[in-house]
């Protein structure tokens, strides 16, 4: 197979270490640091037991046209990082290409092959321009929910946490043998990756906790057994994940563990910052609008009240726009040194 890895972070760098491992034909498009280590070097995986594994047999371009058509194509940046790789991204693409998205959040593709009255809505919290629905389109995508932890210790050099789950799914639910076909290869690469019949429950279980215990955290600073441990902030993690519960119902998704057994989940994980406090600790640009903006468009589409998703949605918004700010006038004190 041949497969480009677009972006060779924490996750695009397991994925694509993985599968090169395996003997599958892989691509990183990269830029800057990670383009010049991968290419003189491979990529190099560190187990959570310590153990060093590197592939060698991989290539590293940031020339899309370079690459060429592939079989398969990984999106493996954040949500609001996929549009600024959208005009390339084609350039990738064969007859039968398909793209598998791994970014958390509610996807720009929602709507596709959803059924009902929404059937074929945008989601402009994700694509507010139209850009990814243009350029990357819907049918030639396989959904994925990302279970492992991984990081980028250093330029070409990932460190697997753990976990091994990436379920995947055609957007109908439907079988078909393009989605058996990505299961197959990301299972002989050591990977967990079942057919769901229903991708969206997946990706909505995933974010229950994604869209409560992120921003509180960034908000507060706080670890996820700090949230869940004192009362108040539980409380506002229940009462935000009861109204997204809300708004998933009303979409026909059913939720096949309790709220009450999904904050218990990220109790047992610990004093663990989640990935919108490191962002925010490290003055990057927050990921909000496909883990929180999302749910507030689509309660907005059922006419569901999520009053406390609304308020914390505009409090780290607010942060984002204010940490921009910050970053604005250190670059014109910068320019003016």
């Amino acid at each position: 197979m041949k497969i480009a890895i677009i972006g060779a972070g924490a996750i695009g760098g397991l994925v694509g270490a993985k599968l090169a491992l395996a003997g599958e034909d892989v691509t990183f498009i990269v830029r800057g640091a990670n383009l010049e280590a991968i290419g003189r070097n491979g990529i190099r995986l560190v187990s959570a037991e310590g153990e060093e594994q590197v592939a060698r047999n991989v290539k590293a371009t940031d020339r899309y046209d370079e690459a060429g058509p592939q079989d398969i194509v990984v999106l493996a940046m954040k949500a609001h990082q996929v549009e600024a790789v959208a005009n390339d991204v084609p350039k990738l693409f064969g007859p039968d290409t398909v793209v598998v998205t791994m970014q958390n959040g509610i996807p720009y593709w929602y709507f596709h092959k959803h059924g009902g009255t929404l059937e074929g809505t945008p989601v402009r919290s994700v694509d507010p321009s139209g850009t990814l629905a243009a350029k990357i389109p819907a049918q030639r995508v396989i959904g994925c929910v990302v279970y492992p932890a991984s990081e980028l210790i250093a330029p070409g050099v990932v460190r697997h946490i753990e976990g091994d789950r990436f379920p995947v799914g055609e957007l109908d639910g439907s079988a078909s043998e393009r989605v058996e076909r990505v299961s197959a290869c990301f299972t002989g690469a050591g990977f967990k990756a079942p057919v769901l019949d229903n991708i969206r429950a997946e990706i909505w279980l995933k974010l229950w906790g994604n869209l409560t215990f992120n921003p509180i955290s960034s908000l507060a600073h706080s670890t996820l057994v700090d949230i869940c441990q004192y009362p108040p902030s539980r409380e506002l993690a229940a009462a935000m994940m009861r109204e997204a519960q809300a708004v998933a119902h009303k979409l026909g998704i059913e939720f096949r563990v309790t709220l009450e057994k999904r904050i218990a989940g990220a109790e047992k994980v610990g004093k663990h910052k989640t990935s919108m406090l490191q962002d925010v600790e490290a003055g990057r640009a927050p990921e909000i609008d496909a883990l929180v903006g999302a749910v507030v468009e689509l309660a907005r589409l059922t006419e569901t009240p999520t009053p406390h998703i609304d308020t914390v949605y505009s409090l780290v918004k607010l942060l984002a726009r204010t940490m921009e700010d910050q970053r604005g006038r250190v670059k014109l004190d910068e320019i003016a040194a």
